[in-house]
């Protein structure tokens, strides 16, 4: 299980390698998203809070980064922030995700993306539930929830 000081070790020292890369241009970005999913992963835009469709899904399955299609979380690990986006507790695996420092806005925080394809999700804080402590804060349009099949 990752904690806020495996997070910080990884924006300070380097991230987990990731088990594949994609890489596109920005036109190639720009063809296969929309304009807001474009605006929130490949320039690290927020989408407004309470605003997002993966904010009240509750269905089990995968969240996938939407730019290459990594599973990233989990639907057992998602949780009700209250904040006005989802909010996870780990990563589906260690690698998934990368971190890096962010200190716009005047402040510092920890911005997390995809690690297969460096699309920004969203930031991390040390304030999730135990055991973990983290909250993973992430942005709809950064992700589609592959659902999983019902047995039935």
């Amino acid at each position: 299980m990752l904690t806020w000081k495996d997070v910080i070790r990884f924006s300070v020292n380097g991230n987990p390698k990731p088990d594949r890369r994609v890489e596109k241009t920005e036109q190639e970005w720009k063809d296969i998203l929309t304009p807001e999913q474009y605006r929130v992963t490949r320039k690290k835009g927020t989408e407004a809070p309470h605003s997002g469709a993966l904010c009240t899904a509750h269905d089990a399955g995968k969240y996938e980064c939407i730019c290459c299609g990594t599973p990233l979380f989990d639907s057992t690990i998602k949780f009700e922030s209250g904040t006005g986006w989802p909010s996870f507790t780990q990563p589906i695996k260690e690698n998934a995700i990368k971190y890096h420092k962010d200190s716009s806005f005047g402040m510092i925080r920890v911005e997390v993306m995809c690690n297969t394809c460096d699309a920004h999700l969203g930031h991390i804080f040390p304030d999730g539930p135990e055991p973990s402590g983290l909250r993973y804060c992430i942005n709809s349009e950064s992700m589609q929830l592959e659902k999983e099949a019902s047995n039935g």
